[in-house]
């Protein structure tokens, strides 16, 4: 089995509830994004929205409980951010493995992807074997990887900090590679800032990443197999890859080549990801659906942000929780 292929994954298909129309979908899962999590007082984003540091656990625990209730959920997929980036550094450690314990008391697999405010608080060797990420390949703990849920669909995970400034050792080439691009694109002192950038070069910051070649690599190869197994693919990333659903300043760098190697492929039929914290929703040119999903850090004190998505033959359903809105995404065979 190619290395990043969570070929360890199976799950029992005989009981899925039905629908409105008296459908059963073929399978359903679980989905939270940017819990970013920290035992500090609350506070606000750069742009002045609040944040709920302690709240958001709570949140992850109430859709943990739910998720462990409806007894029809196949596996949970966590879209990053589990803690946030002001967390005190002496408490990085632990805190991650709080959340992580947290995930880990629903009844079933869970699948981590890593977001900047992850690789905050820990480097990628530290990080991802606290996720159960597999390390794809060369020793790079790349945190890229697909899987199979049933003969008829497959998950590719993308590692969204690929080519990154923070989380790889200071000599790492992958650093280094993140380094000149922003020296190139982002003329503030502070890389953090997109001020001055104009249109999509607002999205060359530091808490944005990019998909390396090796990683591209793969992807088309994983295309390729998916479409030769006439698969549907379901795309993941921490970070955003249509503007349409997202703002200009959480794209993904090269988003405009991962979707045209994406757009390759008839097999891809939806995006999800994180990271924009208001969540978004568009369909592309190519009919791609992509969505972001909205975050449990911004839930004021007993509102949520969490659901589950049941998969058809032709369409994804969302069932949203309070400020996360419910979505259908329909699409051709």
């Amino acid at each position: 089995m190619e290395a990043g292929v969570r070929s360890d994954f199976c799950m029992d298909l005989g009981n899925g509830l039905a629908n409105g129309q008296g459908k059963h979908p073929l399978f359903s899962f679980g989905v939270i994004s940017d819990v970013q999590y920290a035992d500090i007082p609350d506070g606000h984003s750069f742009l002045g929205v609040p944040r709920y540091y302690r709240h958001s656990i709570l949140v992850l625990q109430r859709a943990v409980k739910n998720w462990n209730d409806h007894k029809n959920l196949n596996f949970v997929i966590n879209f990053g951010d589990i803690v946030d980036g002001k967390c005190p550094e002496d408490q990085s450690l632990n805190a991650v493995k709080t959340v992580v314990n947290e995930f880990e008391n629903f009844h079933g697999p869970v699948f981590h992807m890593i977001g900047n405010h992850c690789l905050y608080n820990l480097p990628r060797d530290k990080l991802l074997p606290l996720l159960k990420i597999p390390n794809h390949g060369d020793g790079c703990t790349h945190a890229y990887y697909d899987f199979s849920p049933t003969l008829d669909y497959r998950f590719v995970v993308l590692d969204g900090y690929d080519i990154s400034a923070i989380g790889w050792p200071h000599d790492h080439p992958n650093r280094l590679e993140a380094l000149k691009i922003l020296s190139e694109k982002n003329p503030n002192s502070d890389k953090n800032s997109p001020e001055g950038l104009k249109g999509v070069d607002r999205r060359f910051v530091m808490f944005n990443g990019a998909v390396g070649n090796k990683q591209m690599e793969w992807l088309d190869n994983v295309l390729k197999d998916a479409t030769n197994m006439k698969q549907k693919v379901i795309i993941c990333c921490h970070v955003p890859l249509d503007l349409g659903a997202t703002s200009k300043t959480t794209l993904l760098w090269n988003y405009d080549q991962v979707m045209d190697l994406i757009h390759q492929y008839d097999c891809v039929k939806v995006c999800l990801s994180g990271h924009n914290h208001q969540g978004g929703y568009s369909v592309d040119s190519r009919g791609v659906h992509h969505r972001v999903l909205d975050a449990a850090l911004e839930c004021p004190p007993g509102t949520n942000a969490f659901g589950y998505i049941d998969v058809y033959d032709n369409m994804l359903s969302l069932v949203g929780t309070d400020r996360m809105k419910s979505t259908d995404f329909t699409f051709n065979f």
